[in-house]
């Protein structure tokens, strides 16, 4: 017996902070208000560590014609591999925003939770400052 409770979309959490460009797919993102985002990210992630309360990041709800770019930004470290390389992509004031994804949003980071059982982990709580949705696309969702 199989269960799944919902699909979920891929989105790109990435910003430029002290001339460094961050980036990472993250699965786990939920609006919780008309302007509001929680994101959870792991504790390997190196762009979830560099976020901090104050800082300005782009989310990228991804297309369906992304795949290539969901798992580009969601198989290496931002460390260790340059994602943005053939990506197209748009900065306004730190956020870095996907080019041709369905939503792309401009956040600020509200807080950087660290609740129990997820100590470990960066729940990421953003609050939406300006939006840009893309009506030719529908989003890209992962498969099993």
């Amino acid at each position: 017996m199989s269960f799944v409770a919902f699909n979920y979309g891929a989105n790109v959490i990435a910003f430029r902070k002290k001339g460094v460009n961050y980036g990472m797919t993250c699965a786990w993102a939920m609006q919780v208000d008309y302007d509001k985002i929680l994101c959870l990210m792991g504790s390997q992630s190196v762009s979830g560590h560099a976020i901090c309360k104050g800082d300005i990041i782009g989310v990228s709800a991804l297309s369906d014609k992304q795949e290539d770019i969901s798992f580009k930004f969601g198989t290496n470290h931002s460390d260790s591999f340059d994602k943005f390389d053939d990506v197209l992509y748009t900065i306004d004031e730190g956020a870095i925003l996907i080019d041709g994804a369905c939503n792309m949003m401009k956040c600020v980071v509200i807080d950087v939770l660290h609740l129990e059982g997820i100590e470990e982990d960066n729940l990421v709580y953003l609050r939406i400052i300006d939006s840009k949705i893309n009506d030719n696309s529908s989003f890209y969702q992962f498969k099993k």
